[in-house]
């Protein structure tokens, strides 16, 4: 089974951990990620802001490339599925904007079905593929399934079951043995857009995100987006010193999650990256069981 690959810019920077991990799962599962060949940046979160016909472009061209291949498009940054489906959008309600987003791209542009990384584990196929290489089950591991934003919002370009209160990551982690408990902050904004511009605001919404998974009994946080995995997890030590409270809470990737569950080992999948110490929770729950580093 094939899949299109569009990593975008996160995936190849400071979210490596996050492809390295899903190209893991993806080849102990039996699937090809086929790369989109000469992608360009999607312009998240930027370029919205800015220009639209250049949000519009962007992406459009990105979806262009991957339908010459004819694949689904994996697509794991929540940002960036959040852009290419807002250029879809766009582009399908405005002729106009779409004739001239046409006119200036080096490809022909055509719609995909873009899949989030929630989406992909959700496939039946997919899904049974998991069950059937499963080697570890995930059992006494609490964990706060956190959508934050971008995969919740706008609902018209979400593919969630429900804006609000989402439960397919919640699911998927059921489905390896895990426990993910009921928590209020599963759709908060973490501020990964004021990262740079209004630091104090990012770091009150963490705290707060951190002192709600805490307070509902989670001891980890898994998030499909590496804004918020990067958010949450670099700014618990700014949250110590501003709150005076250490919470020191793994924040995972999903797809470390299920490597984990698959038996791969945390050298394999990047997991010594993280800020916060990611591998001895796993350690002390016995769900390591191949020799780590």
């Amino acid at each position: 089974m094939r899949f299109g690959y569009y990593p975008g810019c996160s995936l190849h920077g400071t979210a490596w951990e996050y492809d390295r991990s899903l190209q893991a799962v993806a080849a102990a599962l039996g699937l090809e990620l086929w790369e989109v060949e000469d992608w360009n940046c999607c312009g998240a979160s930027s370029a919205h802001a800015h220009d639209r016909f250049l949000a519009a472009a962007l992406p459009a061209r990105v979806l262009g490339l991957a339908a010459q291949q004819g694949e689904d498009l994996l697509v794991p940054c929540a940002a960036c599925v959040n852009r290419l489906r807002a250029a879809q959008h766009d582009l399908a309600a405005d002729s106009d904007l779409c004739r001239r987003v046409t006119e200036s791209l080096d490809v022909p542009f055509r719609s995909v079905r873009v899949l989030s990384v929630l989406d992909f584990f959700a496939l039946p196929s997919v899904a049974e593929r998991l069950t059937a290489h499963c080697r570890q089950q995930l059992t006494g591991l609490r964990v706060a399934c956190y959508y934050g934003c971008l995969l919740a919002r706008p609902p018209v370009l979400a593919t969630l079951d429900d804006p609000e209160n989402p439960h397919v990551m919640d699911d998927i982690i059921s489905h390896l043995g895990g426990t993910p408990i009921p928590w209020p902050h599963k759709v908060e904004c973490c501020g990964g857009s004021l990262s740079l511009t209004s630091t104090p605001v990012v770091v009150r919404l963490v705290h707060e995100i951190l002192q709600a998974a805490a307070a509902s009994g989670a001891q980890a946080i898994v998030t499909a987006c590496p804004l918020c995995q990067g958010n949450l997890d670099l700014r618990q030590e700014e949250v110590a010193r501003r709150y005076r409270v250490r919470h020191n809470i793994p924040i995972y990737y999903l797809t470390e999650l299920v490597a984990i569950s698959l038996g791969l080992a945390p050298q394999q999948i990047g997991l010594g990256g993280h800020m916060v110490d990611a591998v001895s929770l796993l350690r002390t729950k016995r769900l390591l069981q191949l020799k780590s580093n």
